[in-house]
């Protein structure tokens, strides 16, 4: 599986720089269909679906809950051995070819 670093500067009032952040993130887009497709997903809800779920449970009387997606798996373990790319920036001299095993998940 390859990977990448996302670099990002976060901002206060008046655009002067509060911090940056950095995210190693692994790469879907290079999943292939049949072999590893289906092992990720990002769950994603329109605002539409959103606003009719809402709805409907007024409608019913049911109760709503919520519940964070976006952290639910990251640092999750991973019960599966899953290999990774060396990261960039910290590939070993000499071993160009070697691999990391993942302990946690990723983005």
């Amino acid at each position: 599986m390859t990977t990448k670093w996302i670099y990002k500067i976060k901002h206060v009032a008046y655009k002067s720089i509060d911090k940056y952040k950095a995210r190693f993130v692994s790469r879907g887009f290079s999943q292939k269909e049949g072999i590893d497709y289906d092992e990720s997903f990002a769950p994603v809800a329109r605002y539409t679906s959103i606003r009719s779920i809402i709805s409907l449970a007024s409608v019913m009387g049911w109760n709503l809950h919520q519940m964070d997606v976006k952290t639910t798996f990251l640092n999750g373990v991973i019960e599966n051995e899953v290999y990774i790319e060396q990261p960039e920036g910290f590939v070993v001299h000499g071993k160009k070819s070697h691999v990391c095993r993942l302990k946690k998940t990723l983005y």
